[in-house]
């Protein structure tokens, strides 16, 4: 069993996740890491309705019990938390980002909040894009330099010091992907209204 308060920060963050629509009733998974090891989302359990045993306490290094019962996505935390300060990973599938994601090679926000927090995501490709080895490494590597990255087709990989930290990250880029849609829907010519905004795809 995990901490009471921990529990009740992931139950939490993993309502929000999917009350908010930002994945599906099974899909996403989220995980801290506690010294050397990590606490992450157990294999099938519903985001939306997390209990204290849809949790697997696992090393950070190595193989243990805990890796059978673990989310498919363990590899990919893994190696998140051995390449990062992270303490905390969101993974989610929102839907407008997906979207987007199959369509470009990078999301620019053109909205107030998610250009001034995220400024730019990158959005990367991996043949085999569920828990594979390729999507650990390509996925780890990206947040060296970023909060939060799009994996093509697939979701989100936001890290921070906190869970609710990262669900912030997940929560902006979708609303800013959600605004870059009803925009393009619109037609119209956008007009800027932030300084600078030319450099934010190079950052």
């Amino acid at each position: 069993m995990i901490d009471q308060r921990l529990f009740e920060e992931f139950r939490d963050v993993g309502r929000d996740i999917y009350v908010g629509g930002m994945t599906s009733s099974h899909g996403g998974n989220v995980s801290v890491r506690v010294g050397k090891r990590i606490i992450i989302k157990r294999r099938g359990a519903q985001l939306g309705r997390l209990k204290p045993s849809d949790f697997v306490t696992t090393i950070l290094n190595g193989e243990d019990s805990g890796v059978t019962l673990a989310s498919s996505e363990l590899i990919v935390h893994r190696a998140i938390f051995q390449k990062t300060n992270a303490l905390a990973i969101v993974h989610c599938h929102p839907p407008t980002a997906v979207a987007l994601s199959l369509t470009r090679d990078e999301i620019v926000p053109i909205d107030n909040e998610c250009s001034y927090l995220l400024h730019r995501i990158p959005v990367l490709s991996a043949e085999y894009s569920s828990g594979s080895p390729q999507m650990a490494a390509i996925v780890s590597d990206a947040l060296r330099e970023y909060k939060l990255i799009m994996l093509r087709g697939h979701g989100v990989f936001a890290i921070g010091q906190t869970l609710d930290e990262a669900l912030q990250w997940v929560s902006a880029f979708e609303m800013g992907c959600n605004i870059i849609y009803k925009v393009e829907t619109l037609g119209s010519k956008l007009i800027e209204f932030r300084k600078h905004s030319e450099s934010y795809s190079s950052w």
